[in-house]
């Protein structure tokens, strides 16, 4: 033990710069925001998408929430999903189907047990948003359901083609009128602090650095911290993610040393605007499930030649084999024939989708529209169990940042929002059962010998780098010389990242650099162990699944 330290001290451990403090100061909790750089709260989320949102609701009763964002509350995935939430809300319906249905998609990877325990709460959630003012669609006095591809039966709620929106919306209203709750907008985490118990030496996450809209390093000690920081899609050219999807938290735990799990199944969305201007527009699966068809330039529905549900084929299926048609006919898009569908219903239900295309002078109602796959959701993640506990003390991790096993090698449409909600639910639960640490302070962050920018084109162009390289050798379709590749270009990237990070200033570019660059790194060395295709990754070189399927896990060295 350290002289002047007793045996319930926490000796905090913070290498930065390659200095090491320790510190057993308390903090205050009275400090105001506004006078010190040094923060505290007892729950510290990262994140405001539906799973943020929930867990900083639930834990508001129990103590003093920091909700941290480094954008706008709407610069979420949850903000910007169209689709809607999955569960079993009809007669004709049931729990088992959309077990298997889920199963089924995850192609032998999903763990079967958190599958059951996340659908089966997917009534109750439906329920609660309805409670607390989701205005989901409607038919006759019921909810209006539909049906994605995968799915056995209709049992998607939504509120048009914007239903993210719509919870995000009602979820901030709940957490407005609570005292206990601090959010900070454009704050963006720069990592994850971690301790050293000096009775037992085991690691604990005690809070974060996070950079204020000021360019400020302020510190924020916290007794629990929960990553909702969503997904990765910004690691790749074409994706559907807001620009926030940088992979923050998943590099953030890498960093502090808990393991992450099947982070070579990026889903991509079969159905992105291809535009010449650009976007991250998606064309909603919901489309599809009530009868648009996909369609190359003569007007043909080539998806029946891959699978017989055709257009409702599940998403690993649907985007493989518009990208093989892309690239087999030598062209830049296929098409979504929305022209099946009565004009009314798409006035109705995809009225937000359909005037976004207006804008860019296409109509839904008379047109085929360009489309292309675009990065979407990660099914991997932080390993996690379902109440997002991961293996470092004082650390959660929820929704898509988080991997249960739900999804398996491929996720269901849909099931995503289930999933961030039922564990924020259950993450609540479980932070309010553990004993409070006491305060710590946390040291203060060093930058000391860094120099200021000169120029920040080398920022730019690590960053068009790293993403045309995932996109052109680590995408839909893989093989092993394509992930050398790849493996060999990302290696000098990150050793000038790396040069560039401890040699300046922190900014939000340079951060988002860094974890992309690294989430880059461990999405390629996933998808090298794993020898053999199955839902969302297919290798050229082994195109058979293997008769056991197993997760991949990859643990830190430190």
């Amino acid at each position: 033990m350290l002289p002047g330290l007793d045996k319930n001290s926490w000796i905090f451990l913070v290498l930065k710069r390659e200095k090491l403090f320790l510190h057993d100061k308390p903090v205050s909790a009275n400090q105001s925001l506004t006078e010190c750089k040094h923060l505290h709260a007892d729950y510290l989320i990262i994140g405001s998408g539906a799973a943020g949102l929930l867990a900083a609701n639930r834990l508001a009763a129990h103590g003093q929430v920091l909700l941290v964002n480094k954008g706008r509350f709407k610069d979420s995935s949850t903000w910007n999903a169209q689709g809607g939430i999955a569960g079993v809300m009809s007669e004709s319906d049931s729990f088992d189907s959309h077990v298997q249905d889920t199963l089924d998609a995850g192609v032998g990877l999903c763990h079967e047990d958190v599958v059951r325990v996340i659908i089966g709460h997917g009534r109750e959630i439906i329920d609660e948003l309805v409670e607390i003012g989701t205005a989901f669609d409607e038919e006759n006095g019921a909810l209006h359901l539909t049906r994605e591809g995968g799915h056995s039966s209709r049992r998607v709620a939504h509120v048009q083609d914007a239903t993210g929106r719509a919870i995000s919306e009602a979820l901030l209203a709940q957490i407005a009128p609570h005292a206990n709750v601090t959010r900070l907008e454009e704050h963006v985490a720069i990592d994850l602090v971690t301790s050293v118990s000096t009775d037992a030496g085991q690691k604990r996450c005690v809070g974060a650095y996070v950079l204020n809209p000021d360019g400020e390093v302020i510190t924020i000690a916290a007794g629990q911290t929960i990553l909702a920081t969503g997904g990765t899609g910004k690691v790749y050219l074409y994706t559907s993610n807001p620009h926030a999807a940088t992979g923050d938290g998943i590099a953030m735990a890498w960093r502090a040393g808990c393991a992450v799990m099947n982070l070579e199944f990026i889903q991509f969305h079969p159905t992105c605007l291809y535009h010449r201007e650009g976007s991250n527009m998606l064309l909603s699966e919901a489309l599809r499930g009530e009868g648009a068809h996909i369609v190359d330039a003569d007007g043909r529905r080539f998806l029946f030649d891959y699978d017989e549900r055709g257009e409702l084929a599940s998403r690993d299926i649907v985007a493989r084999a518009i990208d093989h048609e892309i690239k087999k006919q030598g062209v830049d898009c296929m098409y979504l024939d929305a022209r099946p569908i009565n004009a009314n219903l798409i006035l109705d239900h995809f009225r937000n989708i359909h005037s976004r295309l207006l804008a860019l002078g296409i109509d839904l109602t008379q047109e085929l529209v360009p489309v292309v796959p675009a990065a979407h959701y990660i099914c991997g993640g932080i390993q996690a169990d379902v109440t997002g506990k991961t293996s470092l003390d004082g650390l959660y991790a929820i929704g898509e940042t988080a991997c249960t096993g739900l999804h398996g090698a491929n996720r269901l449409a849909s099931n995503s929002l289930l999933e961030c909600l039922v564990m924020a639910d259950g993450c609540a639960a479980d932070v309010i059962k553990q004993p409070v640490p006491p305060a710590c302070e946390i040291a203060n962050w060093d930058d000391s010998g860094i120099v200021p920018e000169i120029e920040r084109i080398q920022i730019k162009q690590n960053w068009d780098e790293i993403r045309a390289t995932m996109s052109h050798y680590v995408g839909i379709v893989r093989s092993d010389e394509r992930l050398r590749r790849a493996a060999r270009r990302l290696r000098i990237i990150q050793d000038e990242i790396a040069s560039y990070y401890w040699k300046h200033p922190v900014s939000q570019d340079l951060l988002e650099l860094r974890n992309i660059a690294l989430l880059a790194e461990l999405i390629i060395r996933s998808a090298e162990q794993r020898l053999e295709s199955r839902g969302l990754h297919y290798s050229t070189d082994y195109p058979q699944s293997s008769a056991v399927a197993s997760d991949t896990v990859l643990r830190p060295e430190h």
